[in-house]
């Protein structure tokens, strides 16, 4: 029965543990925000 609750508890860390990784592996905001600035100073120099 502790094998099932063992394996219960690591199935959950190993699912919590993919969501945590996946959620917060994405591009910075601060890299974001570079390349939006960078778009806006070319359209407002190419106007």
């Amino acid at each position: 029965m502790w094998i099932l609750i063992a394996e219960a508890l690591l199935a959950l860390g190993l699912f919590v543990f993919i969501v945590w990784w996946t959620m917060f592996s994405g591009r910075k905001p601060d890299q974001r925000g570079q390349r939006n600035q960078q778009a806006r100073s070319k359209d407002e120099s190419g106007k």
